[in-house]
């Protein structure tokens, strides 16, 4: 292994930073940029002009040779189209290198490929990308070279949102507008911004590329179709925080250095509780910048992985019977001054801002639950949500006993007295040192957590962007906001008033509050009780994106308009389909031209053998062989019928989808995902029954413990 570089000397080289800016702008066009990133004034195209060409420079003294408009279209994944820097040859047969404000500020994509829930046909193409200022521009490094990236919004020729970054600039922008309304009739007078910060935790998976490459469904699919639990799993709690394999470790080496060239803090990296499975968390961003970071990220790992002959897989659910993976989703809310509105203090019970803060939080998520659970929904999601690996599908708010018990004071007293302290743990070892504990545990059953200065929102799918669950917090957030504001404005005394907006929130919204365990069954009746909605599967959970009430919130904070809402719905009912019908098909090829004709084989082995032995001893006990042979022939005609069900519904569903796609997306989960789950059973069976040397595919043992055992 290479001698590590001092992080400090390159950290961020690859970036159009601040400090590249104010060294390569004059004082008066960089100022007015600031200003554009902070107050959100119109950029003037004399300042684009010279950024522009600024930038150019830049990126070509680092080697670029082309510019891209880098955007996150519904896809999920991110998207560029290069252009090199290269202008029309002189007469000399010189090139002149240029690249304009114009060309910085706006981009002309194909919008009619990609999906649009019907906003863009075929044949009406066009689609603007338009310049982030306030997420820096980087350089991405690959086998064509380095690449100016330029991250943009993406929407469409009548103005409609194509992606994940423009409703979520808009929701930033709604959230500022109403919390710097609360802070103002709170008496501060200073802070100009109030902005989320987010900072993402990136579940994955590591294997041989080689075993990859062998299986078709993680090729196809992301994640395995078949395949039975290896004689270990998880089940010694010995991978979770283990020491970290020399490959993987070479890897994270390799990962965190281009990491931090991209500007990335990357932070924490540890072995998760799967086998083969880990995590890298970054330090927060402000919330469109983390999101950007999250996707370069992702995209990072992919690369990287390929590097050192591994793959990484980040679907949610790569291997049945282990854990899956998730992506926490850390969220606050900070001013330009630095200062946290969810941090409570020393003294909790006498913070007036921050109990206003957190009350009306938990009233956003008791309004809105369904519409946060819809944030997460991804088919991937499907498969560990709910199980005993990741929060539930019902919507939580966890708060801890300090908390809790200043819920309570101010629920029944209308007035809260004291604050919960921690106490001085003693661990019983006089070497060790005695220290102050927090003042409550942590849950980790729980979808949205307080945890000390920020909420985690711990339902988000690792494959996913987290653009959707921050457009909803934010936007929840800002018409929580806005109800307090408006309230506290017409009161005569607005600190008083903004006490009892505290105390009205947490009576009315309190049923959403639980501390105990969301892995119970219990807590599935409670919640009933309780009238908390339960939504297991995105099918479930995609129409509360347009209910009437969702559409009124998107629409009064100018994120998205019912137009936009109903296209997402209708790509979300399509992404469903589309992708279960893909590993429908898939499973069919694999079964009818690897696994059974595998076990047909070993089958006619079995009744060859059985024939030669009765042939040479009559008498000899042919039991065990005859069982065998008995049981692999049942499942075989299990497997075989069980295709022939598969083929069937897949055919029914995919037929609705030129009619209907939520009638779609509801008959690829009720017919075709059980019927995914009859052949796969007898196949995983067999896999324990037949020779290893005849079995088409890499076992889940030679996966998930190859790599660094």
């Amino acid at each position: 292994m290479s001698e590590s570089r001092n992080i400090a000397d390159y950290f961020g080289v690859d970036v159009f930073n601040d400090k590249v800016m104010q060294a390569r702008l004059p004082k008066k066009i960089y100022e007015d940029l600031k200003a554009t990133m902070r107050e959100g004034h119109e950029l003037k195209p004399a300042t684009a002009e010279v950024v522009a060409n600024a930038m150019k420079d830049w990126a070509i003294e680092r080697g670029a040779t082309h510019f891209t408009h880098w955007f996150q279209p519904l896809t999920g994944v991110t998207a560029e189209k290069h252009d090199s820097f290269i202008s029309v040859p002189t007469p000399e047969g010189r090139v002149i290198m240029e690249f304009s404000g114009k060309e910085l500020v706006k981009g002309e994509p194909d919008a009619s490929s990609f999906p649009s829930g019907g906003l863009r046909s075929t044949f009406e193409a066009r689609g603007y990308t338009s310049w982030d200022c306030t997420s820096p521009a980087f350089l991405k490094r690959s086998a064509v070279g380095a690449v100016l990236c330029i991250p943009t919004a993406f929407c469409s020729y009548t103005g409609e949102a194509l992606d994940k970054k423009t409703p979520l600039l808009r929701s930033m922008q709604a959230l500022n507008i109403q919390a710097l309304r609360i802070l103002r009739l709170l008496g501060n007078t200073t802070a100009r911004k109030v902005t989320p910060s987010v900072g993402a935790e990136q579940e994955y998976f590591l294997i041989s590329r080689d075993n990859y490459l062998r299986r078709k469904d993680l090729i196809y699919t992301g994640r395995t179709l078949f395949g039975g639990m290896p004689s270990k799993g998880q089940e010694m709690e010995d991978h979770y925080f283990g020491s970290i394999p020399e490959a993987i470790g070479v890897f994270m080496h390799d990962l965190n250095e281009q990491l931090w060239e991209l500007g990335i803090p990357a932070k924490t990296q540890h072995n998760e509780v799967a086998p083969a499975q880990h995590e890298l968390a970054s330090i927060f961003a402000e919330c469109n910048l983390a999101t950007d970071q999250n996707q370069i990220i992702m995209e990072t790992m992919k690369k990287v992985a390929c590097r050192h002959n591994l793959t990484c897989l980040l679907h949610e659910k790569p291997f049945e019977g282990v854990n899956g993976s998730g992506k926490h989703n850390n969220w606050s809310l900070s001013t330009d001054e630095g200062f946290n509105l969810l941090n409570p203090g020393k003294n909790p019970h006498e913070n007036t801002l921050f109990l206003l803060t957190l009350s009306c939080i938990i009233a956003a998520v008791d309004r809105h639950a369904d519409l946060l659970r819809f944030s997460a929904a991804d088919v991937g999601n499907d498969h560990r949500l709910g199980k005993q690996e990741a929060p539930p599908a019902i919507i939580s708010v966890f708060l801890g006993e300090q908390l809790e018990d200043i819920v309570n004071q101010l629920i029944s007293t209308g007035e809260a007295r004291s604050s919960k302290k921690g106490d001085l743990l003693h661990t019983g070892v006089t070497t060790l040192p005695d220290f102050m504990k927090d003042a409550t545990d942590r849950n980790r059953t729980s979808p949205f957590a307080f945890t000390g200065n920020k909420f985690e929102f711990r339902m988000v799918g690792s494959s996913d962007s987290i653009s959707s669950c921050n457009v909803v917090l934010n936007t929840i957030a800002a018409e929580a906001f806005c109800e307090a504001a408006d309230r506290m404005e017409a009161a005569e005394d607005p600190v008083a008033e903004a006490k009892q907006v505290t105390i009205d929130n947490l009576k009315e919204h309190r049923r959403v509050i639980f501390n105990g365990d969301g892995y119970a069954e219990a807590w599935k009746e409670e919640a009933a009780r309780r009238g908390l909605p339960n939504l297991p599967t995105t099918v479930d959970a995609i129409p509360a994106l347009t209910t009437e009430k969702s559409i009124a919130l998107f629409e009064r904070f100018g994120v998205l308009n019912r137009t936009e809402l109903q296209a997402r719905e209708e790509i979300h009912y399509e992404i469903y389909a589309k992708t279960i019908n893909i590993e429908a098909r898939t499973m069919l090829n694999m079964a009818g031209k690897k696994y059974i004709p595998a076990v047909v084989e070993y089958v006619g082995r079995l009744g060859n053998s059985l024939s030669a032995v009765r042939n040479a001893l009559p008498e000899a006990d042919v039991s065990v062989q005859t069982e065998l042979l008995l049981e692999c022939s049942a499942l075989l005609s299990e497997a075989r019928m069980a295709m022939a069900h598969l083929e069937v519904v897949t055919g029914e569903a995919s037929a609705l989808a030129g009619t209907d796609m939520a009638a779609c997306a509801k008959a690829f989960q009720e017919k075709v995902v059980p019927a995914m789950e009859e052949l796969r059973s007898p196949i995983d069976h067999l896999e324990y029954l037949v020779d290893k040397n005849l079995w088409p595919y890499p076992s889940y043992g030679d996966m998930m413990f190859q790599v660094g055992s």
